[in-house]
């Protein structure tokens, strides 16, 4: 069994593709999930429905910063792919990020308001495949998805983004794990359970859907690399084991952005600010590439 495999078989310019609701014919965003309308118009200028990728993981983990290099290294034509952005909107992301790593500061947090988030609609094209592929990945709030997985259904926006779901990025704190903190470990198990119960997935079948678990922040513990499953297995136990009772096709990576942290003290309200140095990009194509690889055939236009 899988998550939902088809965002709509039916495409109209005023129905959201990610909640369904009708708008205006002229809303920006949907009334309802606050969906940017343009990723409905721009899908049906392909004349094909995009496929959802998201990226979650819990607060502070670097979701956004994942996400705006990745889609950075995408048009830059980074490994053996080439990507366009479908809009101005798809851009904004991207933009932020790299902005403010070249400034030496990390991005703003995700609000929790799904109207203010990011979402980036991309035709990615991998040239080992030679197929073109219309990917729809949204910037969610770790604090937002925390709270509908402790009450489902609580942000329905997200609720119906991972059921809708064709690949996921899990990305998980690496450093928190190696320094022995369980808190990484219960936020993936209790993400992982919260995909498997919105699959309707029976006890005696495995979810579908790929699901790549990313170790972020791996350069402050450089052994992720030697072997992300291992790693996982050892520091991350109750993930390791749901996934091999539940999930199908799982696969383990470390990716890193930052080269060297640098921090900031004031001393007049007493908080001290990492600094990102320079950045060092490691594993961030490979988790991604792996989900394009393993989408089911039907899926790839």
């Amino acid at each position: 069994m899988s998550v939902e495999t088809n965002l709509n078989t039916t495409l109209t310019p005023d129905v959201c593709m990610i909640c369904g609701t009708r708008n205006t014919s002229n809303a920006i965003q949907c009334i309802e999930c606050f969906a940017p309308m343009a990723i409905v118009r721009d899908a049906i200028a392909q004349d094909r429905d995009p496929k959802l990728i998201s990226v979650v993981g819990e607060s502070n983990v670097g979701k956004t910063v994942f996400l705006g290099v990745l889609l950075d290294m995408l048009a830059q034509r980074a490994g053996d792919f080439q990507a366009i952005p479908k809009g101005a909107y798809s851009v904004d992301l991207q933009q932020t990020v790299i902005s403010h790593l070249a400034h030496r500061m990390f991005p703003p947090k995700t609000p929790m308001e799904a109207n203010q988030w990011y979402w980036a609609y991309y035709q990615v094209l991998s040239r080992q495949s030679e197929q073109w592929v219309d990917l729809v990945m949204p910037d969610m709030a770790g604090e937002s998805l925390a709270a509908e997985v402790a009450n489902p259904e609580t942000f329905r926006v997200i609720h119906n983004l991972i059921n809708k779901s064709q690949g996921l990025l899990m990305l998980v704190d690496a450093a928190m794990a190696a320094e022995g903190s369980t808190q990484p470990d219960f936020f993936a198990m209790k993400m992982l359970s919260y995909i498997d119960s919105i699959s309707r997935t029976r006890r005696d079948s495995a979810v579908e859907v790929p699901i790549a678990i990313v170790l972020c922040k791996a350069d402050h513990c450089p052994e992720c690399f030697d072997d992300p499953e291992a790693f996982v297995e050892a520091n991350l136990n109750r993930l390791w084991n749901l996934c091999e009772n539940r999930f199908e096709r799982i696969s383990y990576f470390a990716a890193s952005v930052v080269g060297s942290l640098g921090y900031a003290y004031n001393e007049t309200e007493d908080y001290v600010t990492p600094v990102p140095l320079h950045t060092a990009l490691t594993g961030i194509l490979e988790p991604f590439d792996w989900i394009l690889r393993n989408l089911k055939p039907e899926m790839v236009a």
